[in-house]
């Protein structure tokens, strides 16, 4: 046995925040500070100017008495901080001084606002309030966050999880981020469904609007039309079937067959999650729109009349199975290559053929990978509104209608809200079918034995169709981005042909002059922000999705379903409600962050981070726990345990995480039209514009050099995260890929 940490007196991260509460209070403005991290403040009236000043300043000085009471709560985990953790008093003083310190912070910010009491009783009880608050900025951050870790340490200190601290910090910290950034905002946006034309609230209200005929109307079976929610719902359930079944295609494609172009392939699955939805959309209608080159070319070869069959179902459907189709093969690639070839082996030493082995023992322990492969795929396209956008025609559904009830002239937020509630339903359900077909049962496969097997190849009757299907599915993907390349380089697309440079001169010339360089094309601005964004917000992203994932797959704790579910809830609403609730949520203080590069970056870290929770739980499913077991029997602790041993198992999920999260917000849409402003405007916003001014060219240029960009990024970041090895050895037909 270990020797206990509990006989220890040092407790070197309870020390860490014991410093960084005080520093947050002592030395760091208090409230936001615009360019903070250019350090102008500091020569610009700190530490007296109360625009810049730290807490314990503003108190000297005699303003924002409501921040005393912090001040015996920052003092008292000093009292104990060396003694010994089966002191009783150490985990009661850490219990209570981290969780009076976080609940004052918690009930100030939300009680005092702009113009002094935020409620009437407030004011009743303790009088008029001659003061404001501020939008809360580091310092503030700084101490919520030591109050924060106090209180798990005393948590873990009372024997929760093992009186593991680095599990207990990571679950509180997880919850704290998700209730802030995802429930906070998401709660304030839905109360809007309550709300009546005099300000009050109802439930009479809500009940009248969820069940409209426009949201569950069964036209349809009638000759007429469905209403949004059902429409949602079919094309959703199709595209997690499609983008699932294309995913696994592929996945066997690069794994269980000797393809000699595996790279390349690898590169066309990726392609179009680095590009903007619309653009796909505009490619598609070229191709197949009322006056498209397929759509002309079939009428006039069988003599039709040429159709809009394209506008609705058919080309919604087409767009975003093109889109979503490199998710499903992102979470599968690695949950395929982690199955056990020895398992296999074994069942074909047992005289079962390729197809048998397949059927019984390889597709079985994927399930994990194809369910979280069909949730993704379903939420992203309930989601999505770029390319119902363009292409939807006459076919509503429900991101759509939540857009144009938010910026349409009906300007209608308790509508949209209700949309926003039955697409959450809708999500809820899925989650909770797809654990039931999980059930219980265990999926590991890698543990902590050697295993220098080879996985088999499929069987002749499986690869024929799944290399057809490969073939067609990149060619016609090949076809799309070849159409998006002509576009960026002819006059007028669709109207005058001739080939030009001009819409990349426009967006992205370059002088040199005065012995520097000046970039004066239009969409640089757009571009190095863009970028900035998109590099703070991947790695942020990944992080807090893996570690999420591992709090889901090895640890038990109470409310674990809920801390699940609160974890893709963000995922689940459209990012026009994002980008709405956002704005109601953080316009106005304690937390005052719209207008911001910050706001950005929480909005894409919230938005993306259940990519990296879903790959991180169908990887981490298949780790043995013994793996984590040895590590801690060897004297490690969990810290280490999930740094040394079960993240460089983790890089195919790590890569996922990274990818996605990296060129998502390098090509997010709909949150981004309402967070981004003057100073931090977004390629995409960007592009939207110009599309708005009929400058395709120029948009589709910007794509295409976006494109480009993302490709370079997503081979770097391959480069960067590396290849999980696991001991296996290689056969002369894998080796070529």
């Amino acid at each position: 046995m270990r020797q206990s940490t509990t006989d220890k007196t040092t407790h070197p991260a309870l020390i860490l925040w014991i410093v960084a509460g005080w520093v947050g209070f002592a030395l760091l403005p208090w409230y936001g500070v615009e360019e903070f991290w250019f350090f102008g403040w500091l020569t610009d009236g700190w530490p007296t100017d109360s625009d810049y000043a730290p807490a314990l300043f503003l108190l000297m000085q005699g303003e924002r008495p409501w921040l005393w009471p912090l001040l015996p709560a920052l003092a008292a985990p000093l009292l104990v901080a060396g003694r010994r953790k089966t002191d009783p008093a150490f985990a009661r003083v850490l219990l209570a001084a981290g969780g009076f310190g976080f609940a004052w912070l918690i009930a100030q910010g939300m009680g005092i606002g702009l113009r002094g009491w935020n409620a009437d009783w407030l004011q009743a009880l303790f009088g008029p309030l001659d003061d404001r608050q501020f939008g809360m900025g580091y310092g503030a951050l700084v101490v919520a966050s030591a109050f924060l870790f106090i209180l798990t340490q005393g948590i873990a200190a009372r024997g929760a999880i093992n009186g593991d601290v680095f599990v207990t910090g990571a679950i509180g910290g997880v919850i704290a981020v998700v209730t802030i950034f995802v429930f906070f905002p998401i709660a304030k946006m839905l109360l809007a469904a309550f709300v009546t034309e005099e300000g009050g609230h109802s439930v009479m209200v809500f009940l009248s609007k969820f069940f409209d005929d426009r949201i569950w109307g069964l036209g349809c079976l009638t000759g007429s039309r469905c209403g949004v929610a059902w429409n949602s719902l079919f094309l959703a359930v199709l595209v997690g079937v499609l983008t699932t079944a294309l995913g696994l295609v592929f996945a066997l494609v690069l794994t269980r067959s000797g393809f000699r172009f595996k790279r390349s392939l690898r590169a066309i699955t990726v392609l179009p999650i680095i590009t903007p939805p619309f653009v796909i959309g505009l490619a598609i209608i070229l191709l197949f729109g009322l006056s498209g080159g397929v759509t002309t070319w079939v009428a006039d070869l069988f003599g039709i009349r040429p159709t809009r069959w394209v506008y609705g179902l058919p080309g919604i459907l087409i767009a975003q199975v093109l889109a979503f189709t490199p998710i499903a093969f992102l979470v599968l690639i690695g949950v395929v290559e982690g199955v056990s070839p020895s398992m296999e082996e074994a069942a074909q030493t047992l005289r079962a053929n390729r197809w048998q082995t397949f059927r019984t023992v390889s597709l079985p322990l994927m399930r994990p990978g194809l369910a979280n492969a069909f949730l993704l795929g379903f939420i992203e396209s309930m989601a999505d509104f770029g390319n119902p956008l363009v292409l939807g025609g006459n076919y509503d559904v429900l991101s759509t209608e939540i857009f144009f009830a938010i910026v349409g002239a009906q300007y209608d937020q308790g509508r949209a809200a209700v949309l926003a509630i039955v697409l959450l339903a809708f999500t809820l359900a899925a989650f909770y079918l797809q654990r039931f077909w999980l059930g219980r049962k265990s999926y590991t496969t890698v543990t902590g034995k050697g295993d220098a097997g080879v996985h088999p190849e499929m069987p002749r009757g499986l690869a024929i169709p799944v290399y057809a299907i490969a073939a067609i599915w990149g060619a016609f993907t090949l076809v799309i981005y070849g159409m998006i390349l002509y576009g960026s380089l002819v006059q007028l697309w669709g109207v005058d042909n001739t080939l030009t440079f001009k819409h990349y001169l426009t967006a992205f010339a370059v002088r040199i002059e005065d012995g520097g360089i000046r970039w004066t094309g239009s969409a640089w601005d757009s571009f190095w922000t863009t970028m900035m964004i998109a590099t703070v917000a991947a790695p942020l992203t990944a992080a807090v999705g893996l570690i999420t994932a591992y709090l889901l797959t090895r640890q038990d704790f109470a409310g674990k379903r809920s801390f699940e579910f609160g974890t893709m809830l963000s995922f689940a609403i459209p990012g026009t409600v994002i980008g709405v609730s956002y704005i109601l949520a953080f316009n106005v203080p304690p937390i005052e962050i719209t207008g911001t590069g910050l706001i950005l970056v929480i909005s894409f870290i919230f938005r993306n981070m259940p990519v990296g929770v879903r790959a991180g739980i169908a990887s981490m499913s298949q780790l043995d726990r013994s793996l984590d077991e040895s590590s801690l029997t060897l004297g490690a602790n969990s810290w280490q345990t999930f740094r040394a041993v079960i993240l460089p198992l983790l890089r195919p999920a790590i890569l996922a995480a990274l990818v996605y999260s990296f060129v998502r917000a390098m090509t997010a849409i709909s949150a981004v039209i309402f967070l981004v402003s003057a100073r931090y405007d977004m390629a995409t916003s960007y592009i939207i514009g110009r599309v708005e001014n009929n400058d395709y060219g120029l948009a589709i240029a910007y794509s295409t050099a976006l494109i480009f960009v993302m490709l370079a990024a997503v081979g770097l970041l391959q480069l960067m995260v590396g290849r999980t090895r696991i001991g296996r050895r290689m056969s002369h037909e894998q080796g070529g890929g």
